[in-house]
């Protein structure tokens, strides 16, 4: 194992330690303006990235994250590591109690909320993919199954927040937006990682058919009888273990060995780490306290790292494309309101509770920078289309309780 130098710790510390520091600073300048933390965290990447410092001082900026650095290959395995326990605490958000509760009309909305998104976000890119920057047409059919996949997942943490903070949480309507959330992100993030064992870009090497079969089989599995031992060990780790260290070590651990799992058989980590998370957070023994501690760990460490990092990769001015940006929009916000507010309405919902709902079912947040820098990473997206699906979902995560608030008081 090789050892950092001595510049590339000093170099690795200050960056961990400003990205913190400006990350929370922010966070709580949007915090005050009753916005999510995500984009205070985002802005604070902006401003240490090219887009402000970058052009301002690039001096300075080389200086704090000089490129080819040892202390830069820490940093992007840090980064790695907060994405796989972002989506193990998105996982523990599911509570697969409220997808049953709501049954045909859960099923409803979350399919109308999945498919019509699916359809626009995949046949706009696919007939038209030079506009968004992809030349090689042997690369469209992925390109556009991404695009399709990035207009049907919602943001699980978001919507709850909003529904709470409306306090609808609770009524029919909210746990209708939630239950079908759920499934929505459960079936965008399996196809978005067979997406990349069909580029061959998330880590395996065995057969396409195999990676999608042992997939299925271990969400099958997880999802039933991984849940039930899970059931049957947390009491013992919660009695003979040091609390809330116990819990914490053991959920985490089987995070990343989850994570490790579906790396190996051709589909990224982020996909294992998402189920382990709903098998472990539907158990009856994995407390709301305990939930609340390990959101508590990841979303003040990890989570700061990893959303200002995202205004480190790219230049924001450079690679904002107006038109680009408007289209991705226009197809966000089309598909998923139109899907999930007719799901809702044909699942027995009054018109102005279908379009509420719709509203609710649009917000992006984490979920979709996360798919976005996958893919960057991966080569299937350009910057500009980066960019243009970050500030998507920053406005579709502002406007959403806005509009949802708005529909339900006229």
């Amino acid at each position: 194992m090789g050892n950092l130098s001595h510049a590339d710790v000093v170099h690795l510390l200050i960056q961990l330690s400003v990205m913190l520091v400006m990350g929370r600073i922010f966070a709580e300048v949007a915090r005050k303006v009753n916005q999510p933390a995500v984009i205070g965290e985002i802005v604070a990447g902006i401003l240490l990235g090219p887009t402000v410092l970058g052009m301002l001082q690039p001096g300075w900026f080389e200086a704090l994250f000089p490129p080819a650095s040892g202390a830069g290959i820490v940093l992007t395995g840090f980064v790695q590591v907060a994405v796989v326990m972002l989506l193990f605490i998105a996982g523990l958000e599911v509570d697969l109690h409220i997808v049953w509760q709501q049954g045909r009309q859960a099923v409803t909305t979350s399919a109308f909320g999945l498919l019509i998104p699916f359809s626009i976000g995949f046949t706009f890119p696919f007939f038209f993919s030079e506009f968004f920057g992809i030349n090689d047409k042997d690369a469209r059919l992925t390109f556009a199954l991404f695009m399709g996949t990035a207009m049907a997942i919602t943001a699980l943490p978001v919507i709850v927040r909003i529904l709470m903070d409306l306090n609808i949480f609770k009524s029919r309507m909210g746990l209708l937006v939630v239950a079908s959330a759920m499934v929505d992100d459960l079936v965008g993030w399996l196809i978005f990682s067979v997406i990349l064992g069909l580029i061959g870009k998330a880590g395996g090497s065995m057969p396409l058919i195999n990676t999608i079969i042992l997939t299925i089989g271990y969400t099958a599995f997880m999802l039933t009888i991984g849940r039930g031992l899970l059931n049957r060990v947390l009491p013992w780790v919660n009695k003979k273990l040091a609390w809330p260290g116990g819990v914490l070590s053991i959920s985490l651990a089987l995070c990343f060995l989850a994570g490790a799992f579906t790396e190996y058989i051709g589909i990224h980590a982020i996909f294992g780490a998402f189920i382990m998370g709903v098998a472990l957070g539907d158990s009856e023994h994995f407390s709301e306290r305990a939930k609340e501690i390990v959101h508590q760990f990841i979303n003040n460490i990890f989570a700061p790292l990893f959303f200002v990092s995202i205004g480190l990769r790219v230049n924001f001015i450079t690679n904002f494309d107006l038109v680009l940006t408007l289209v991705i929009l226009a197809i966000a916000f089309t598909g998923k309101i139109i899907g999930s507010g007719l799901g809702a309405r044909l699942g027995g919902f009054s018109w102005k509770e279908s379009l509420a709902a719709g509203f609710g079912m649009n917000a992006r947040g984490a979920m979709e920078i996360i798919l976005g820098l996958i893919a960057l990473e991966n080569g299937l997206i350009n910057e500009k289309v980066f960019v243009s699906l970050v500030i998507m979902a920053l406005i579709t995560s502002m406007t959403s309780g806005p509009l949802m608030k708005w529909t339900l008081n006229r």
